[in-house]
């Protein structure tokens, strides 16, 4: 009995044991689940992240959406998540096989942005950083980040400098800081400090750009961030993915957006016998109305092909690809071509290491040069360029010249005897190890090291006579040479961990160092012996050959970075950061910096007193303090420099001597800016509004600035840091879906920002460096001249006085002298006159729309521009086209005549100063207000047709680029594109000098251009 009572006992024990071992047996063999992610269209989602809640297991979708995933038998939820989708919890309720369904989330918090040295999820940023997508970037379709990023993020200026194929553009991230040092951004590919063009980038390699605008924010990167920093993540491969091919594809053509408004032959002769200054020369004729400009232009044309391959396998990925880009533009022979190549790898060995590299390289060729519109522009419409057998002449001759003549076929015909080709060669690499440390969970050690190699060679060759009105001018021809050599190297210790599931901390330690450096050489010759030499022999030439001064430079740049960021339960966050640079610029005993950076966040929605309120959504107060430096001054600046001149003794003997042009700077420092940053992100209504508002004061001080001397020096100038700037601003960016029902959508953004730009102080107290255009108390661009206030009329008292052996219809400007008892001017108008005209805009922006509805969808991108002061050099005196005389062909404008007195323009062939009417340089100020419409697109996306090719994605899409403007004073006298296309000191007959560089102008540059572009993207 006691056996069998026994035996009893121990037979749920044995039970327990059976359940308990076939549970571990379970729990070691784990469940394998397979499914499929797809977007709300059907469509698979490629990279989408499954995991088990409770345990550790991890899966990545591969193109086709499909995963495996090996979990626990006691696993009872999955978490499937993606970037723009809501995250969802999916019950495994003993199914083996899970189809899952993902929606796009407009709450783009959970998003992982990269901030530098790391990423972090929106929500948990504290500094100020604009974003945009990859595939946004691709909305446009551009040759450039530059102009595909132009008006679409708060407080980043993206201006045009030129309209030839090829160009870059000015970007500057809240506004001016220094004076002539620079004031681009840093630029960041892939981790590696950038030492190219954005030109260089392929668009369709962008995964996304991340801008940092405020020192908190780009303190990590020391003096190069001083002007704010565009991270550029490109893309890679997916873990676990299959090979996927992507083909991205489009053609236009470009049409001209508005000729330059010169006159025809009727409005020309009228306006030369108004002037009563020039009668025709032996070329020109009452009845001739040549167009110029209608021999000259060509139909251009854009053409872009790209295609890339990339995977993974469970344990690393790959991304390679080339790319193909061609402009012709309008202008003969001018065209741009780019080829470029990308490749990446990223390989786990073992469980604790990680290496990976990253190889951009481009090869283009610009031509075309060496053709200018401008020497177009100023023909005499009178001018007949043909002789009786209907054959072109050679040259033309007016009044006061005699040009050679250009059309389309004739620059065509001369393409191997009149060149100018630059070719650049860049590669961009970066190689990485990571390594976990095992014993510590959190902590990894990596080193990032890139090397970088530019080389430009330009070539030029003029054969005889070309361009010349003597058909035996001599040949020339030239070449210039440069290389740049980059190396960097970063050691970074990172460290992230949570602790009780609220205090997360992450914590970078870092130590940099790299080196530039550049070296270039030129040469030119004449009299070359055949047009078949070109540049290729310059030492052939039987004439003079002049070798250019060379140029050589070294640099370097060491720092220590700490940064710790620490976040409470998603609530209260504070990120902390310290950085030391050591620059050999600058003078030793001052080539270290050390600066702090603090911002904090208040994540307010997350608190229990906010659980109630339905309609807002989230809720972030941001606010920070920074310091940044810059040393962006040439090396060698601390140690002066010396200048050559020739003596002679006798006939024959010379001896070379030396003068010192730029005293040594002994004690030249770092130019530094402090930034307070304030920001409310926010998000309404189910986030179908989210939007950001931003505040922020920026003081630079110490100035790095050429500091002039008086002539008895006996030396120009030296380097110094004098002088203070002030940027302040206010940015607001909104995005909305009005409409999401029934398969329509409608979302909208714009955002919106205004920067005050004004020089503080300057040198030794000065108030103002007329010769520069620098006025403490107004915007480092401010113009200083006369101010037009109309035309002096018949009848207008103190013409006399205020203008001596001035005429009616003259240009009148503000006089701001004394006046007697009686009412009358004390004096003539002079040079004390001029005033100050500040040049910056009220506020600017940008906006864009997309509806979609079955596969259709139609985007909308624009930006405008409220106030400010443009100025064109075709109206103005530098331009030579607005001359009012007859000389040569003039811009169409509103002249004054005795019946016409409400004119606009002065009376011809009144008085001049020089060759233009007296204060023309006033015509040339206009209102830089616009609304412009850079792109309209409207696309279908095939995919849905595909549905049996799971793993196949086809989009066509048709794009008009540049096709409206409204609202523009300056397009609505001129039909011109109301934004600059040269820097003050190019394209004009007499440019701006280069201290004025800085200001952006409309010349005569290439023409701006209407794009109609036909496209597709597949990925298979």
């Amino acid at each position: 009995m006691k056996k069998s009572l026994q035996t009893i006992q121990k037979k749920p024990f044995l039970l327990m044991l059976a359940v308990l071992l076939c549970s571990l047996t379970a729990f070691g063999q784990g469940r394998k689940i397979t499914g499929t992610v797809v977007d709300e269209k059907g469509l698979p989602l490629p990279g989408a992240t499954i995991r088990a809640k409770t345990a550790k297991a991890t899966s990545v979708s591969d193109v086709g959406g499909n995963f495996t995933i090996t979990v626990p038998a006691t696993e009872k939820t999955l978490i499937v998540t993606f970037i723009g989708y809501a995250d969802q919890e999916i019950q495994i309720n003993g199914q083996t096989r899970l189809s899952i369904r993902l929606s796009q989330n407009s709450n783009n918090l959970n998003d992982v942005i990269v901030i530098g040295y790391g990423s972090q999820r929106r929500e948990a940023v504290t500094g100020s950083v604009a974003s945009i997508s990859g595939e946004r970037i691709r909305d446009i379709p551009a040759p450039n980040i530059s102009q595909a990023i132009q008006g679409r993020l708060p407080g980043v200026e993206v201006s045009q400098t030129s309209t030839k194929p090829g160009a870059t553009m000015q970007i500057l991230i809240r506004g001016q800081r220094s004076l002539t040092a620079s004031n681009d951004p840093l630029i960041v590919l892939d981790g590696i400090p950038f030492i190219g063009s954005l030109g260089d980038i392929n668009p369709n390699d962008v995964k996304s750009i991340d801008i940092l605008k405020d020192a908190s924010a780009t303190a990590i990167y020391g003096s190069r961030g001083a002007n704010g920093v565009i991270l550029i993540t490109t893309n890679r491969g997916q873990m676990g993915g299959a090979a996927k091919i992507t083909y991205n594809s489009y053609y236009g053509e470009q049409k001209l957006f508005a000729r330059y408004p010169m006159m025809n032959g009727t409005e020309f002769l009228k306006l030369r016998k108004a002037a009563g200054l020039y009668t025709n020369a032996i070329d020109e004729a009452d009845n001739v109305n040549t167009d110029w400009q209608k021999l000259f232009y060509r139909t251009g044309m854009v053409f872009s092909n790209d295609v890339g391959v990339s995977g993974g396998s469970q344990t690393g990925t790959y991304n390679f690809g080339g790319g193909y880009y061609k402009n012709q533009g309008l202008i003969p022979t001018q065209q741009y071509t780019r080829y470029s190549m990308r490749g990446s790898v990223d390989q786990n060995v073992g469980k604790y290491f990680k290496v990976g590299f990253t190889t951009n390289n481009n090869y283009n060729l610009t031509e075309g040069n060496q053709v200018s519109v401008g020497s177009v522009l100023g023909l005499s419409p009178l001018a007949n360029p043909y002789n009786a057998d209907g054959s072109l002449k050679r040259t033309v001759k007016t009044p006061l010249s005699e040009t050679f003549v250009l059309t389309r076929g004739i620059i065509n015909n001369l393409h191997n005897q009149w060149l100018n080709e630059t070719r650049n060669y860049a590669t961009y690499n970066s190689v990485y190890g990571e390594v976990k440390i095992p014993w510590v969970e959190g902590l990894k050690y990596r080193v990032n090291l890139g090397l970088d190699y530019v080389q430009s060679n330009n070539g030029n060759y003029t054969g005889v006579g070309i361009g010349s009105s003597t058909p035996t001018t001599s040949s020339t021809a030239g070449v210039s040479n440069s290389a740049q050599y980059h190396w960097a190297v970063e050691n970074l210790l990172t460290y992230e961990h949570t602790f009780a599931q609220k205090h997360n901390i992450n914590v970078v330690a870092l130590y940099s160092s790299e080196q530039t450096r550049y070296n270039s050489s030129s040469m030119s010759a004449k009299d070359i012996p055949a047009d078949a030499f070109q540049f290729y022999n310059l030492g052939a030439a039987t004439g003079e050959i002049t070798i250019g001064n060379g140029n050589y430079s070294q640099s370097g740049l060491m720092s220590y970075m700490g940064r710790v960021m620490y976040s409470y339960d998603d609530r209260f966050l504070l990120s902390a950061t310290v950085r030391s640079d050591a620059s050999s610029r600058l003078a030793p005993g001052h080539k270290w910096h050390t600066y702090p950076a603090v911002s904090a966040g208040w994540n307010v929605m997350n608190e229990s007193f906010m659980k109630g309120i339905s309609v807002i959504d989230n809720l972030k107060l941001r606010a920070g303090f920074g310091q940044t430096s810059n040393q962006a001054v040439n090396a060698y600046q601390t140690l002066g420099t010396l200048g050559t001149r020739q003596y002679n003794f006798g006939d024959t003997n010379y001896a070379t001597g030396y003068y010192v042009t730029q005293l040594p700077s002994p004690s030249l420092g770092w130019e530094y800016s402090k930034t307070w940053n304030y920001g409310i992100d926010f998000s309404l209504f189910k986030h179908r509004l989210s939007g950001t508002v931003e505040y922020y004061v920026t003081n630079t001080n110490d100035i790095l600035l050429g500091v002039g001397l008086p002539p008895t020096a006996g030396v120009g100038s030296y380097t110094a840091n004098v002088g203070r700037t002030q940027n302040k601003g206010l940015e607001l960016s909104l995005n909305g879906t009005l409409i999401n029902k029934n398969g329509f959508t409608w979302d909208l953004g714009i955002n919106i920002y205004g920067n005050r730009n004004k020089l503080v102080a300057l040198a030794s107290g000065q108030t103002r460096d007329e010769g520069n255009a620098w006025f403490v108390g107004h915007n480092i661009n401010a113009i200083y001249d006369y101010k037009k206030i109309g035309l002096w009329q018949s009848g207008d008292p103190y013409l006399n006085i205020l203008e001596p052996g001035g005429n009616v219809g003259m240009i009148k400007v503000l006089y701001t002298g004394t006046y007697d008892a009686n009412g009358q001017p004390t004096r003539a108008i002079g040079a004390a006159d001029r005033q100050i005209i500040d040049v910056d805009p009220k506020f600017e922006g940008g906006f864009n729309t997309r509806v979609a509805y079955k596969g259709f969808d139609l985007s909308i991108v624009g930006a405008f521009k409220k106030g400010g002061t443009l100025i064109s050099s075709l109206y103005g005196s530098g331009g030579y086209l607005n001359l009012m005389t007859g000389r040569n062909n003039n811009v169409q404008v509103d002249y004054w005549t005795p019946d016409n007195t409400g004119a606009k323009y002065p009376k011809p062939g009144g008085i001049l100063s020089g060759d233009n009417p007296k204060y023309g340089s006033t015509l040339g100020y206009f209102d830089a207000s616009y609304l412009k419409i850079r792109t309209m697109t409207l696309g279908y996306d095939f995919s849905k047709l595909l549905s049996k090719h799971a793993n196949m994605r086809l989009r066509t899409y048709f794009t008009v680029q540049n096709p409206f403007v409204f609202f523009s004073p300056y397009h609505k006298e001129s039909g011109m594109d109301p934004e600059p296309n040269s820097y003050g000191n190019e394209n004009a007959a007499v440019p701006l000098s280069n201290s004025l560089r800085r200001f952006l102008t409309v010349g005569s540059n290439a023409p701006s251009t209407t794009n109609y572009v036909l496209g597709l993207n597949l990925t298979f």
